[in-house]
């Protein structure tokens, strides 16, 4: 649920634009559907060469540490 100050502000851009409080959620709904979803950034986080990240480079000499057996 939206907090109180975001309602407010929604019916105040309903009652100045002449249309219901639902239409203009609507309307917020679809522009925000509109915009899509980000790209997935996993794969170029790993090879951006940032101090703390691994570049790909690097990352393939990586050996995998041994499991302990019991």
């Amino acid at each position: 649920m939206a907090d109180d100050a975001l309602l407010d502000r929604l019916r105040a851009i309903a009652r100045d634009e002449g249309v219901s409080l639902a239409e203009v959620i609507r309307e917020g709904m679809e522009l925000r559907a509109q915009r899509g979803r980000p790209a997935l950034t996993f794969v170029g986080s790993i090879a951006t060469g940032k101090p703390g990240h691994r570049t790909a480079e690097s990352v393939g000499d990586l050996a995998p540490s041994p499991r302990t057996w019991r």
